[in-house]
C-alpha cells in the first residue's frame, strides 16, 4: 500500500505541475495577445496621425497661402507620404517632415498662413497634427518594445506562443516638428 500511494502521490504532483505550466503558458499568450491589440491599435492611431498631418499640409500647400516654392515642395512631399507604399513609408513621412521644418522654418510663413481668411484654424490644425504624430509613434514603439521583450522569453519561443504573427518592427522617421509652429494655438 505504501508503495502504490507514494505513487499516486506523486502521479499527483505531476499532474499539478504540467497544470501549473499549462496556466502561465495560457496566461503568457494572453498578455502576447492582448500587447499584439495593443500594437495594433497604436498602430492604427499612428496611420491616422500621419494621413491627417498630410492631409493638412496638402490643403495648406493647395490654399494658395504660401509662396509657389513652398507650396510645390510641401505638396510634393504630402502626396509622396500619402502614397507610399509599407516599404517606403517612413522615409516618405521623414520628407514630410523636413519639408515642414523647411516651409515653416521662417514665423513669416506662419504668419502668412494665420493672416488669410481661415488661416489661423487651419495653422492650428497643422501644429495640432505635427504635435500628434510624435506622441502616437512613441505609442505604438513602446508597444513594440513591450511585444518584442516578451516574445523574446524562452517559453514563447519554444512553445510558439505568437503563432504566426509577424515579428513587430518599429516604425522609425524624421517626427521633428517645425519651431515656428511651436507657437500657434491648437483650438482641439
Amino acid at each position: 500500500m505504501p508503495v502504490l500511494w507514494h505513487r499516486v502521490s506523486t502521479l499527483i504532483w505531476i499532474v499539478v505541475v504540467l497544470a501549473l505550466i499549462g496556466v502561465y503558458l495560457s496566461w503568457t499568450a494572453g498578455r502576447l495577445d492582448r500587447l499584439h491589440s495593443r500594437m495594433d491599435a497604436a498602430r492604427a492611431a499612428l496611420d491616422a496621425q500621419l494621413l491627417r498631418r498630410a492631409s493638412v499640409a496638402q490643403e495648406l500647400a493647395t490654399a494658395k497661402v504660401l509662396d509657389p516654392a513652398a507650396s510645390i515642395v510641401l505638396y510634393q512631399a504630402a502626396h509622396a507620404a500619402r502614397s507610399a507604399e509599407e516599404e517606403q513609408r517612413e522615409v516618405a513621412e521623414s520628407d514630410l517632415s523636413q519639408a515642414l521644418r523647411v516651409v515653416f522654418a521662417d514665423t513669416r510663413q506662419v504668419a502668412a498662413v494665420r493672416a488669410a481668411p481661415g488661416g489661423e484654424e487651419a495653422a492650428g490644425e497643422l501644429a495640432a497634427a505635427v504635435r500628434r504624430v510624435p506622441m502616437a509613434r512613441r505609442f505604438h514603439n513602446d508597444s513594440v518594445r513591450a511585444a518584442r521583450a516578451l516574445r523574446r522569453h524562452r517559453a514563447v519561443r519554444w512553445f510558439r506562443l505568437a503563432g504566426h504573427a509577424p515579428f513587430p518592427l518599429a516604425f522609425e522617421m524624421d517626427d521633428e516638428p517645425p519651431t515656428a509652429l511651436a507657437d500657434v494655438r491648437v483650438a482641439d
